[in-house]
């Protein structure tokens, strides 16, 4: 079945919208989570208006940066995640996750789905 960005027939007082025919910007897709891996893998696909969004399918490495430097480290799991508990469980990154890293704990600050790349600040040391 597929997803619509359409909205209702129905205005909340219960009258109806004057119809128009369904189109092409009004299809939508499956989310795509960004979920820790052991490579970061992406794909790219065309947004409206020719834009080009790069989705990162998994990720294994993010940009860490303490306040001065910025450096590549590992992901190792998902502490916390302020968008869903469940989403802890599942190893899913998104925006304001908190990640386990390599240099310590680290908050993600980039869209990982709509960036296709992890950029995080560190928070506490290892």
């Amino acid at each position: 079945m597929s997803i619509w960005k359409k909205r209702s027939k129905r205005k909340p007082s219960g009258g109806r919208y004057h119809a128009r025919s369904k189109r092409a910007s009004d299809l939508g897709r499956d989310p795509l989570y960004t979920k820790v891996g052991k490579e970061n893998k992406s794909r790219t696909h065309r947004g409206q208006g020719g834009n080009i969004i790069n989705n990162l399918i998994t990720a294994a490495f993010a940009n860490l940066s303490d306040g001065k430097k910025a450096k590549k480290v590992k992901v190792t799991d998902v502490v916390e995640n302020a968008a869903s508990r469940h989403f802890v469980r599942q190893k899913v990154i998104t925006k304001g996750a908190i990640v386990k890293t390599d240099a310590g704990l680290a908050r993600v600050t980039s869209r990982p789905t709509r960036d296709g790349i992890v950029n995080a600040v560190l928070l506490k040391k290892a």
